[in-house]
C-alpha cells in the first residue's frame, strides 16, 4: 500500500520540459488529529526525492499556521488549541497560492514545534525547482470559510483514516511528551481532541482517496523532514 501511494504521489510531479515553464502541484492530506498525516507526508516527500532528485518534492505543514500561545491567550481561545479558529487558515490559504505563483525563488514556510507549544517561522523551504508540494492538515477538506478555498488549490486530497482508539492513544501520548500528567492528558483528548476530530470526520466525502496505512517509517535524524 506504502509503495502505491509513492508511485501514486509520483505520478503528480509535473514534467519539467522547458516548454511547460516551472510547474507546480499541491498534494493534500487531510484527516482527524493524530491520524497519521505528518508520518506520512514526511515519508512522500522523502521517498519522491529518493526517487528523483533532491528537491523534487516539499512539505507544507498547516500546524505552522497555529496561532501563538500570545495570540490565543488574548482571544481567550488556548484551552481549545487545535480547533479550526486558532489557525491562520488565511495565511494559510495565501501560502498556498504563493508556493503555486512563486517558483523564481525559495518560499520560506512554517512549522510547528511540540516542545515548544509554537509554530516556528521558516522551518522549511520551498526550492524553485520543487514541483511537488505536499501538505497536510486536519482541516483542509473542510466546508467552512477560508478552508473550502484550499480544495481548488490542490491537485488531489488524501483522507488519512486511523482507528480512533489508535489515534487517542498517539494523543495522549502527545500531550505526556509536551509535559502533561497522565490525568492532564485524558482530559485534553477528551474535551478538545475528541471532538475536533468528529468535526473533521464530516469532511471526509470532499477527500479524493480514503488512505489507510500502518507502519510508515518514521525518519531518523538524519533526514530531510525528520518528525519531532
Amino acid at each position: 500500500m506504502l509503495e502505491s501511494l509513492v508511485a501514486d504521489a509520483l505520478a503528480l510531479v509535473p514534467s519539467e520540459r522547458p516548454c511547460d515553464g516551472p510547474g507546480r502541484v499541491v498534494l493534500g492530506l487531510a484527516g482527524a488529529p493524530a491520524a497519521g498525516k505528518s508520518t506520512l507526508a514526511r515519508y512522500l516527500v522523502h521517498a519522491v526525492d529518493e526517487r528523483s532528485r533532491p528537491g523534487t518534492a516539499g512539505y507544507l505543514p498547516m500546524d505552522g499556521f497555529h496561532l501563538s500561545n500570545a495570540q490565543l491567550d488574548r482571544l481567550g481561545r488556548r484551552d481549545r488549541k487545535g480547533a479550526p479558529d486558532t489557525f491562520d487558515a488565511h495565511g494559510y490559504l495565501a501560502m498556498v497560492r504563493r508556493l503555486l505563483a512563486e517558483t523564481d525563488h525559495p518560499v520560506y514556510v512554517p512549522d510547528y514545534d511540540r516542545r515548544l507549544h509554537e509554530p516556528i517561522a521558516a522551518q522549511h523551504v520551498i526550492e524553485p525547482h520543487t514541483r511537488l508540494i505536499v501538505t497536510e492538515g486536519n482541516y483542509l477538506a473542510g466546508d467552512e470559510e477560508p478552508w473550502s478555498r484550499v480544495r481548488g488549490l490542490l491537485g488531489e486530497l488524501w483522507y488519512v483514516e486511523t482507528e480512533d482508539r489508535v489515534r487517542e492513544r498517539r494523543l495522549r501520548r502527545r500531550q505526556m511528551a509536551g509535559g502533561a500528567s497522565v490525568s492532564a492528558a485524558k482530559e485534553w483528548v477528551e474535551r478538545s481532541d475528541r471532538p475536533n476530530g468528529e468535526f473533521v470526520k464530516g469532511s471526509r466525502n470532499n477527500c479524493t482517496r480514503i488512505v489507510r496505512v500502518s507502519g510508515v517509517p518514521r525518519l531518523g535524524s538524519g533526514d530531510r523532514y525528520s518528525a519531532r
